[in-house]
């Protein structure tokens, strides 16, 4: 019988087909929208970032940022270089969404794409299209089931509208997945993977520990609130949150700074 190095001394990786691996990023922030009323607490709205695409296929499509695993580079790295090079953002940590490996999902060839989400606190949004994107913005973002029990994903970001249409396939161990019925000129199956990205945030509304691991170490209280903001898809008045998770933070005896912005405690989650 050989042994592991005679065997592995014989094999030729090169006789088996082998797919290309790409990284895509759902990034989301919750942004204030323009009040009328200064007496009223301004309407925040739920934002997802995309780049317009510079090349084929889907020239001057919007996508969701990403691109190629490089050699000797994991997965997670990959996707935070992508979404740094195609945006100038950089988050502070990132979820996986899923695997995409749909036939026919990339008409390029054989591609499996490794799916992340990530909330984006507005003091670090400072988004433009760099590397293969020719432009980044900002889109607010809806995402609902109507009454045909289809849903609508609606993406506008000021006279730019992109709407999609998909069906629910599946949501066996909590997550859900999406067949995507209408693309909305999205590139690629972006549309099913953004409405499988919230859908994924939703479910861990409820779970403040999970919250952390979007931050990093040392955050304000007003970055804290923004993610759970974002994870619900709703505002929360600031006195009730605070109450909320005192016995989940500490305050670390440091504070902001930087020109421009009023310095603001530092906290970090309670060990």
């Amino acid at each position: 019988m050989q042994s592991e190095n005679e065997f592995l001394k014989e094999y030729k990786i090169t006789d088996y087909p082998r797919p290309s691996v790409t990284a895509d990023i759902a990034a989301f922030t919750v942004r204030a929208l323009p009040d009328s009323n200064y007496r009223q607490d301004p309407v925040h709205s739920l934002s997802l970032l995309l780049i317009k695409r510079g090349g084929h296929p889907y020239l001057g499509h919007w996508a969701l940022p990403g691109g190629f695993l490089n050699p000797g580079e994991t997965i997670e790295a990959c996707a935070l270089r992508e979404i740094t090079e195609e945006t100038n953002v950089t988050p502070a940590a990132l979820m996986p969404v899923g695997v995409f490996s749909e036939p026919g999902r990339d008409p390029r060839g054989w591609v499996i794409s490794h799916a992340f989400t990530c909330v984006i606190s507005e003091e670090t949004i400072n988004e433009r299209g760099g590397d293969d994107a020719v432009d980044a913005k900002w889109f607010d973002i809806e995402f609902e089931k109507k009454e045909d029990g289809l849903y609508r994903l609606t993406l506008v970001n000021g006279g730019e509208k992109l709407s999609a249409v998909l069906r629910k396939t599946s949501g066996l161990f909590g997550n859900s997945r999406f067949e995507i019925i209408d693309s909305g000129l999205l590139a690629f199956d972006h549309a099913s993977i953004i409405a499988t990205a919230v859908s994924a945030l939703r479910s861990v509304a409820r779970n403040i520990d999970i919250l952390f691991d979007f931050l990093p170490e040392k955050f304000t209280l007003t970055s804290l609130q923004k993610v759970q903001e974002t994870v619900m898809n709703t505002s929360l008045l600031p006195a009730n949150f605070r109450r909320k998770i005192a016995d989940y933070v500490e305050e670390t005896g440091e504070q902001t700074s930087g020109a421009g912005h009023r310095p603001a405690m530092l906290y970090r989650k309670k060990q």
